[in-house]
């Protein structure tokens, strides 16, 4: 897929990989939508973008409201005459077994995580056929290919972004648009320090399951952003981001039940592999 001169609508934007997208996209030469419940984060983003010399459209709203989403189209192709690309990245976690976890917050996570994809796409798919060329990309997770003890609602909406992603691809498959998976490891973003806890947890296991999160995040989001552009640019149809999320990937394969036995040290490890490490 060629880049410059192409319309992307990017959720967000306001942050992190969303963030990253929006900076290497512009130096591409993309005109760009962007999308974030955070205005003054997104004005950020839009500002730097616009350094690129690329029209950019500021567009704050809730991917979890609904209506927003289906009054989005009209307002992007107002600002840019059409749509190229549809990049669903905005995403939040909630950490905590299912026990622990009130169908609020489950709801919650689910409508911005994978509800959202969904309504994305249904929007903007109608002008992404239009084109000659055209994709989507849903960010999806290493906790999309994995699925730890404590991140139960994550997880779920991660698995489930994959798998609308991989039926939607062959669905599409003959027409002009593709659809990418994005399968991030540990990227230094504020997903973890933004993250809900499980109810009535108390400020020190907050604060353990924030000091654990934050010795995986590790590759800038600048560095994620580039991997996944490269792989939206050779129309890739899935795209994994760190060797931990490669290794892991091929771990779950080779041992799809039994991975957990290998890897005492990752958060979600049964108590009885997790009491030997003292670091736990």
């Amino acid at each position: 897929m060629k880049i410059q001169g192409c319309v992307a609508v990017l959720t967000g934007a306001g942050s992190g990989i969303g963030r990253a997208l929006a900076m290497a996209l512009a130096r591409e030469g993309c005109h760009l939508a962007l999308v974030d419940i955070n205005v003054s984060n997104l004005q950020e983003t839009a500002q730097q973008a616009r350094h690129g010399g690329v029209k950019v459209t500021e567009h704050p709203l809730d991917v979890a409201d609904r209506s927003a989403i289906a009054a989005l189209p009209d307002r992007v192709v107002a600002g840019h005459g059409q749509v190229d690309l549809l990049i669903n990245n905005a995403g939040v976690a909630l950490g905590g077994r299912f026990d622990q976890l009130s169908v609020e917050n489950f709801d919650w996570l689910m409508a911005i995580n994978f509800d959202a994809v969904v309504c994305m796409t249904r929007a903007f798919l109608p002008l992404l056929r239009q084109r000659p060329a055209a994709r989507i990309v849903n960010v999806s997770s290493l906790f999309g290919l994995i699925a730890p003890g404590g991140q139960t609602a994550y997880s779920a909406s991660k698995f489930a972004v994959r798998g609308v992603s991989n039926a939607l691809r062959v669905e599409l498959a003959g027409s002009p648009v593709g659809v990418t998976v994005v399968h991030p490891g540990g990227i230094a973003t504020a997903i973890a320090t933004s993250a809900r806890g499980p109810d009535g947890a108390s400020e020190q296991e907050r604060k353990t399951q924030l000091d654990r999160a934050a010795k995986l995040l590790r590759m800038p989001p600048t560095r994620a952003a580039e991997i996944i552009l490269k792989g939206i640019v050779r129309d890739k149809p899935r795209v994994i981001v760190g060797n931990d999320a490669l290794v892991l990937s091929w771990l779950e394969r080779l041992m799809p039940v039994s991975y957990w036995r290998l890897l005492p040290k990752m958060p979600g490890s049964p108590p009885r592999m997790a009491a030997h490490n003292p670091a736990k």
